[in-house]
């Protein structure tokens, strides 16, 4: 599910576990945009960095699906 914008305090789920991660950092790098997540009820070195991908209709973190109904905040 594409969302318009990766935004932080955003709630993803991971498709292999079903685990809720949390959006913590947004950053661009030269091409690329990237995100910080963090498992909700994890420890501190339970991050991760996903690479945000452009989709027509928004963007998307791959492995991940947008675990939130509404996407306004």
């Amino acid at each position: 599910m594409a969302v318009s914008s990766i935004q932080l305090g955003q709630l993803w789920k991971f498709n292999e576990t079903g685990d809720t991660w949390l959006v913590t950092k947004v950053y661009s790098e030269v091409f690329a945009s990237y995100a910080v997540l963090r498992k909700v009820g994890g420890g501190d070195a339970d991050l991760r960095r996903v690479k945000v991908d452009k989709a027509g209709d928004g963007v998307t973190l791959p492995g991940f699906v947008f675990a939130q109904e509404a996407e306004a905040f």
